[in-house]
């Protein structure tokens, strides 16, 4: 059973109960990512989750890391464009102290100057880290280009030169700002009682004040350019890519399907035409992306430098025949059972539990249940799926970065138009 109410300063509890299991997962979910952080200061909302590690005013980073292994637990965090996550898996016996954990970390840091210093080395590190993954760079070039001039379009790490500018006070200010209980989903999955968790979740944030800045959500452009970046590699990497649905609309569920049979599984169209029957890659792979105005839709693939043009001219067919074709009813049967099968596998555990909660909660504001999700799949048609192609696949929507050892290398542009 999932219930959800909201404390008197704004913060929102979502939990669900799952009695046959012996854990519980619990997460703080700050509905403010790299997206809405200052432009002079990209990749402050990453370096902020790295700091809320390194101390509070009470623990040490070490203390926090041996009271969760003392009780056998799992504590993690990430940063997205438009929100962060910060969550505590442990026996459901251990509750108490992962809530006073969790609101530790996210409430009190030490935000300590010398902690700060020696984080900026360790996240440089993380910028190297992408620029040596040829297959990260290529999707980091690729959205900086489709979304250029805009905070959706800028990397998460931030750059060499905005983070070694990061000030004490400037992280300071931002936790200030943005860490607040009106930012703030909490959610939890697993052998739980709801009003023991809103008492732990009451006692714990109840104290701390509502308030927090408005934020800019100005909608990105899409720039359909085709770029080339030359680098010593062993391979091209190439990402092509449109404009797709954003989080709440009608037809993302339409959305998820085409993906599924376009690259989204080893029987997609992708898979089977470039890797299975030519053996041009080794990896190929389509994914969406949505936020809450707007979406992204990419397609990746890893070649050889004389197979990259090939490899470009089957992706752009499969699009355009999606626009053109009506999708045989097998081929949808089974793209449908992948992605039911798939969702419902994802939801065996606390975490993924707990996870969807927290984020359907900050996109939506409310819970879609599970059979909910496979009706929305199972509505979608043939027709549906060529009306949503035409629609994203126009003539001129198909963006790309290729990347790789291209020293000269071109491809004609009008090769990658979709047709009318």
């Amino acid at each position: 059973m999932i219930v959800r109410e909201e404390l008197a300063n704004r913060l929102r509890l979502l939990t669900e109960s799952m009695p046959s299991v012996r854990s519980v997962s619990i997460g703080v979910w700050l509905a403010r990512g790299s997206r809405h952080e200052p432009a002079e200061s990209g990749g402050i909302a990453h370096f902020v989750e790295h700091m809320l590690f390194k101390g509070t005013l009470t623990r040490t980073a070490e203390d926090i890391a041996q009271e969760i292994d003392s009780v056998g637990g799992q504590l993690d965090a990430f940063t997205a464009k438009e929100y962060a996550g910060y969550y505590i898996k442990v026996l459901d016996e251990h509750l108490p102290r992962a809530v006073d954990i969790l609101a530790d970390v996210v409430l009190h840091p030490a935000l300590d100057a010398g902690d700060i210093e020696r984080e900026k080395k360790v996240i440089l590190e993380e910028i190297k880290m992408v620029e040596d993954t040829p297959d990260d760079l290529v999707h980091e070039l690729f959205t900086e280009s489709f979304w250029d001039g805009h905070p959706l379009g800028r990397p998460i790490l931030g750059t060499r030169e905005s983070v070694e500018g990061l000030t004490g006070d400037a992280l300071r200010h931002y936790f200030e700002r943005v860490y607040t209980p009106g930012n703030f989903v909490i959610s939890a999955a697993g052998n739980l009682e709801h009003a023991r968790v809103r008492e732990l979740v009451e006692s714990a944030f109840g104290r701390a004040a509502a308030s927090g800045d408005p934020v800019d959500d100005r909608r990105p452009d899409a720039v359909a350019a085709f770029s080339v970046r030359n680098k010593d590699l062993e391979q091209v990497h190439v990402c092509l890519g449109t404009s797709a649905h954003a989080q709440c609309h009608d037809d993302r569920y339409v959305g998820y399907v085409l993906n599924t049979l376009l690259g989204g599984s080893m029987s997609s169209r992708l898979f089977q035409n470039v890797r299975e029957r030519r053996g041009l890659a080794y990896s190929i792979f389509s994914g969406l992306s949505a936020y809450r105005d707007t979406g992204l839709l990419t397609i990746y693939a890893g070649c050889a430098t004389d197979k990259a043009a090939e490899v470009i001219d089957l992706i752009v067919e499969e699009l355009r025949n999606l626009r053109r074709s009506a999708v045989p009813e097998a081929e949808l049967r089974r793209a449908k059972d992948h992605l039911k099968g798939s969702l419902m596998l994802g939801l065996e555990n606390t975490a993924s539990r707990m996870s969807q909660l927290g984020r359907q909660a900050i996109y939506f504001d409310r819970h879609f249940g599970l059979d909910e999700t496979l009706a929305g799949i199972e509505r979608v048609t043939a027709d549906d799926l060529r009306r949503v192609a035409v629609a994203l696949f126009s003539d001129e929507a198909l963006a790309g970065t290729v990347l790789g050892p291209l020293d000269g290398w071109q491809y004609p542009a009008e090769r990658l138009r979709l047709g009318p």
